[in-house]
Order: structure tokens, then sequence, then C-alpha cells
């Protein structure tokens, strides 16, 4: 790939100049960009670039042998060489970062207290007042216990008050495996040619594999509300998730 993850390091990057390498109607490549290409739940980061005093807005981005950012449809587009000031969608990027993280604290508390993996989540800005991400995320779960709904929120949401710190690093495969529990799906979902691993660390409670954004903090979250669970057969659940501040 020709283009710098800077996500990858800096998940408050919100503008930066890059040089774009290549461009057409399908798709602009820069050489450097934090836009978030989606990916393991988590929707594409949308925004704009502007060059020459020209905005081109940015729609989605998709992620191949190049990151390649998806025009909207009639926009004028950069030619190869344009220095461009590209810029995230900041509401939304940060309601994504903040409903990502609630997750992995609804993932660490449910593995703690009830021993039982992910088989499958997502998320997206939510559309309701006062609310700011909704989200998904199925457990292996064979049965509910009584209290269930209400023991998982109210534990969450103490997590999130003990405002614990949310690192990421990297770390070369063999030594990201050695950590107990790296990976908390039901299946390995790290391709076997991935040489190094992305952590994401909610340190004293849940700590995995993972190529998304975080908030700094459990704190930043702000506060979950577990809206429902759902039976998805037998020995599944689903635990609808609800971000607000």
């Amino acid at each position: 790939m020709r283009t710098e993850r800077l996500e990858l390091t800096d998940q408050d990057l919100r503008d930066w100049e890059a040089t774009v390498l290549d461009a057409t109607p399908d798709g602009i490549v820069l050489n450097r960009s934090a836009f978030y290409p989606g990916g393991g739940g988590q929707p594409a980061d949308q925004g704009t670039l502007l060059w020459q005093g020209v905005e081109t807005r940015i729609a989605g981005v998709r992620k191949g042998d190049d990151l390649v950012l998806i025009p909207a449809e009639g926009d004028p587009l950069p030619a190869a060489g344009t220095v461009v000031r590209a810029a995230l969608a900041d509401e939304r990027r940060s309601a994504l970062m903040r409903t990502h993280s609630g997750l992995h604290v609804l993932c660490g508390v449910v593995f703690r207290d009830y021993g039982s993996l992910v088989t499958g989540g997502n998320m997206d800005v939510a559309t309701t007042p006062g609310v700011v991400g909704t989200a998904r995320m199925d457990f292996n779960l064979p049965e509910v216990p009584p209290g269930f709904k209400e023991a998982v929120e109210a534990a969450c949401n103490a997590e999130i008050e003990a405002d614990r710190r949310i690192d990421v690093r990297v770390l070369p495969r063999a030594e990201a495996f050695a950590i107990p529990d790296i990976i908390r799906t039901a299946t390995n979902l790290v391709p076997d040619d991935v040489e190094e691993v992305r952590i994401v660390d909610i340190v004293g409670l849940d700590c995995q594999a993972d190529g998304g954004t975080h908030v700094a903090s459990t704190r930043q979250i702000g506060r979950v509300r577990v809206a429902k669970i759902e039976s998805k057969g037998r020995g599944f659940r689903r635990v609808r998730l609800e971000v607000s501040d």
C-alpha cells in the first residue's frame, strides 16, 4: 500500500496535508491519510479534501492494494501531484471512536463475568437525539442469566467511570499471541500472513487484537445503555448498545 496510515498511530488527528498519487471518479489515493477504511464492524470515515480553493467531499473509503478515498458523485478531482488539505468529519469520527471503545468495554465485561466470546458486531452513528452511537455485539452465550441486562449495563458504566486508560500498540505476531485471551472472537480473524498485530488494551479490563479507532480512556465514552438482548439461535445472544453523553 502506498498510503501511510496515520490513524493507526494518531487517532486524534483530524486534518493534515497530503499529496495526491492517483485520482479517478472511482477513487483518490493520497500518500498519507487518516481516513479509517472501515472494518471490524466500524464504518469508514467521511470528510473533505481542500485544494486550490476547491473542495472534494469524501463519501467513503475502500481498502485494497491501495487506500482509496471515494469522492462524492460529481465533485471535482484533484490531479496527481496536487497538494491537498484533508479533513475528517470530526463529529462522525468521534462518535464512532466512543462507540467502538464502548463495545470493547462490553466485550471485556461479558468475557470477565460470563466467559463468553464475540461472534459478530457492528456500530454506527446514531440518529436519535441524545444518543451518540448505536451498536450490537453477538456472544456465544448459551443462556441469559436472570438480571443479565441490568448487570451488564451497570458493570460497563462502572468501568467507564473508572477512567481506565486505553492503550494502542503494535507487537510482533508471536509476542501478541503470547498474551492470554488476546483473541476475543470465537474465530481468529487475524490472517496468517500478518506479521505485526495491533493491540488495543483497556488497561485492567480488556486486551485484544483490533484495527479500529478508539478514545484515550473509558471516561471519554460517556455512558452506555443496554437497549435490548436478543436471541440469535441456540447459544447465541445479541446485545444492543447505545452510547450517550
